[in-house]
């Protein structure tokens, strides 16, 4: 194997761990680098093990992580009857969360949605559940982009395999 070929694996590598660490960590846009690891390293190859097939099935994987991630918070609100201020309070307490590290980005849309309702006059009570709907559907949200990405990984490895 050519060292510029080694380099890119190991770069391919690389992405591939940030990703997955981005699954769980916002700041980071994790499935992406996921699959832009997994095209490197198919470049690298030359398209000799992983083809054009598997690049699109990785590619549809890789978009219905970010739909689910972009949707899930939003339909654990409005699950639970959200109102449109819940929801944008959410939206940006994801964004004001990622300035504060792990707690925001776990507290953010929970604290942004409970405010987005009290806003409208809601009792604290329904606030903190429509938080709690919200954190949920982050959550489960969360959950199943690491699952797109792990079967990203095995179809990704069956096909460099075989």
């Amino acid at each position: 194997m050519p060292t510029e070929q080694a380099l890119y694996f190991a770069l391919s590598a690389l992405l591939i761990l940030v990703g997955l660490a981005g699954t769980v960590l916002p700041a980071l846009p994790g499935v992406p680098l996921v699959f832009a690891g997994m095209l490197l390293a198919a470049w690298a190859d030359h398209f000799v093990h992983v083809g054009a097939f598997t690049l699109i099935v990785l590619g549809v994987l890789c978009l219905l992580a970010l739909a689910i991630d972009f949707v899930a918070g939003l339909l654990g609100a409005k699950r639970v009857g959200a109102s449109a201020q819940a929801l944008w309070g959410a939206m940006i307490g994801t964004i004001v969360g990622l300035f504060f590290g792990l707690p925001g980005i776990v507290f953010g849309p929970f604290l942004g949605a409970v405010a987005g309702e009290l806003l409208v006059g809601s009792r604290l009570e329904r606030a903190a559940h429509v938080g709690i709907g919200t954190w949920l559907g982050l959550l489960f949200g969360t959950l199943a982009k690491i699952a797109l990405c792990f079967t990203m990984l095995g179809v990704f490895a069956l096909s460099f395999l075989f």
